[in-house]
């Protein structure tokens, strides 16, 4: 009967999820921020209620096909409308077009006259920071964008590439789960999340291919291939830094074919992009300084201690320092204390990932893109809650910054650690690992 119910629940949550992305869609085309979250957000309540389901019942991966086909049909909307919530695309088929060309994309900005015969109208007016900011993103991007122009220099193309490796991250999961035993279903964690369908159908991020290349990395880590693992894991952190941070959950000690993986993939990127030297950095040492960090008002723990105490000059020094001690703490905890079981290194993962998140608190919902191929491995609940709240930092709550800015962060981080609180008095500190092995 439980069983029953429980599927019950399901079909009725891809429904309801599908009707929402309808709704969705219509309020992005009335060019309603506020409402588009509210629906966003009613998505993330109803996935987690589907997580919860799933976590109660097994069907042995008979709802594998019905969860995969409500997954299609979510994404079609967003795939064909523009993006919505960011520009960011612009610039990815930017990047790839001045490639084409045989030009260094760290060499110029957009608005540079070395650059007027790439401009278009499609594309070069939607580009974001045109006038001031090299490309940001580092070389294992700049390959995939280049790539991907090489085929279409459209923006439908771009996406349709980030929605073929969102695809393949969906089949890895399936293998990991299947690898450890737990219900396959728990894939919705990922395919049906309103993060997956409104940040890569409507938006194309590159954290689609981050996503996939995360996934390669546990499955390579499963199947002991640490040569494999590092490349993996060295590709995803040239897309976005981060990842980097897992190295000592998915590393054996001892191994030295994970850091010599990393560090060849590494070099073999960089290579083609070196002639600008410390260029290659592009815009990210701006764009630390403009995200707020270097003056310390981008962390909202450092904002929300200079509110309760009513100072007005956040310490950014010690806060830094901090920061930097306890994640060094967590790499430590996660390299000599491994969780057990066949997926220990993904909860070793999400416990990095999540530390990285609560200090420095990430500005932009699809960072938190991050968090999907790991919950579905590890359903740790209270992380799925702050991935489901993620799109309240597209809300604009009727206030200005920084009033806004610490609104919308409380209510983000709030709940999150709330929920952790609540779970570490009520179950064992390992227990979810201990769950998720099926």
């Amino acid at each position: 009967m439980r069983t029953e119910r429980s599927k019950a629940v399901l079909y009725v949550v891809g429904g309801g999820l599908f009707l929402l992305n309808l709704a969705g869609l219509y309020v992005q085309s009335r060019q309603n921020l506020d409402g588009f979250v509210l629906i966003a957000l009613l998505q993330g309540a109803l996935l987690v209620a589907a997580a919860f389901s799933v976590g109660r019942a097994g069907w042995g991966g008979r709802l594998v096909p019905f969860i995969l086909v409500v997954a299609a049909l979510l994404r079609l909307g967003p795939l064909l409308l523009p993006p919505y919530l960011s520009t960011d695309i612009y610039r990815y088929v930017w990047d790839g077009r001045v490639q084409g060309t045989g030009i260094n994309p760290y060499r110029y900005i957009p608005a540079d006259e070395a650059l007027r015969s790439l401009r278009d109208e499609a594309i070069y007016p939607n580009i974001n920071r045109v006038g001031y900011a090299r490309t940001i993103y580092p070389p294992a991007a700049q390959v995939l964008f280049f790539a991907v122009t090489r085929i279409s220099e459209r923006v439908t193309a771009m996406k349709l590439a980030m929605l073929v490796f969102d695809g393949a991250t969906i089949l890895l999961i399936l293998s990991l789960l299947r690898y450890a035993g737990a219900p396959p279903e728990r894939v919705l964690i990922y395919a049906w999340h309103p993060l997956t369908v409104w940040e890569i159908a409507g938006s194309g991020h590159i954290d689609s291919a981050l996503c996939f290349l995360l996934a390669l990395a546990f499955l390579a880590r499963s199947r002991n291939m640490p040569m494999a693992t590092g490349i993996a894991l060295a590709g995803g952190s040239l897309i976005k830094l981060f990842p980097v941070l897992l190295a000592p959950s998915l590393y054996r000690r001892w191994d030295w074919r994970l850091p010599a993986g990393f560090a060849v993939a590494v070099v073999l990127l960089y290579l083609p992009y070196l002639s600008v030297g410390w260029g290659v950095l592009g815009f990210l040492p701006d764009y630390v300084a403009e995200e707020r960090f270097v003056g310390g008002s981008g962390f909202y723990l450092l904002n929300l201690f200079d509110a309760l105490v009513g100072r007005s000059d956040p310490p950014v020094v010690p806060y830094a320092a901090i920061m930097i001690a306890a994640l060094l703490a967590g790499a430590l905890i996660v390299l000599l204390r491994p969780w057990p079981g066949k997926l220990g290194f993904a909860a070793g993962s999400l416990m990095m990932v999540l530390l990285l998140y609560v200090l420095v608190t990430p500005h932009h919902s699809w960072y938190f893109l991050w968090l999907l191929p790991m919950l579905c491995l590890v359903p740790y609940w209270p992380a799925l809650i702050l991935a489901s709240a993620s799109f309240v930092l597209y809300a604009t709550l009727g206030l200005r910054p920084p009033a806004r800015d610490l609104a919308v962060n409380s209510l983000l981080y709030g709940p999150f650690l709330l929920a952790v609180l609540s779970h570490l008095c009520v179950h064992r500190l390992r227990r979810p690992v201990a769950q998720s092995e099926g």
